[in-house]
């Protein structure tokens, strides 16, 4: 890969996707050992609602700085506006609160139950490797961000 762009352990889509696969799996196979109750429909669908907004706030910003999004995509600026001021990687939280909603309406006792793998998968396979290239991208200027900025929120 070139230096202008991120090498991925693990596509992010695919982190936070096998564990909920796997959890919708395991609920076919052998069912859900509890019932979450109605409760998790609305909550489902104010995750999802939140996805779109967030997710939709944060492409909107990689356009506007016209800098890579997908894989091999070169990255030429630093977003520190919009969500980027509440966490350093907004995508991800949206990607996850996805996984929560689908989850929670699916629904799939077992993809809840597996959530923390996701959130590991993400981190071992895309965010820290992120930081390391944006560390050695940006230098200084990220080290300042990274210390204002929390993690996920």
């Amino acid at each position: 890969m070139a230096a202008d762009t991120v090498s991925f352990r693990l596509w992010p889509p695919v982190a936070i996707g096998a564990p909920l696969v796997a959890g919708a799996l395991a609920t076919a196979w052998w069912g859900d050992p509890v019932e979450p109750g109605g409760w998790r429909v609305p909550i489902g669908w104010a995750l999802a609602a939140f996805f779109v907004v967030w997710n939709g706030w944060s492409l909107l910003l990689f356009a506007r700085h016209e800098t890579g999004l997908l894989p091999g995509d070169s990255t030429r600026a630093m977003i520190e506006s919009g969500p980027y001021r509440l966490s350093r990687n907004p995508l991800y939280v949206g990607l996850l609160a996805l996984y929560l909603a689908i989850a929670l309406l699916g629904p799939t006792f077992w993809g809840l139950v597996l959530f923390p793998a996701a959130v590991l998968l993400v981190l071992w396979g895309a965010i820290l490797p992120e930081e390391r290239f944006l560390h050695a991208r940006f230098g200084e200027p990220y080290d300042a961000y990274r210390r204002r900025v929390r993690r996920w929120l």
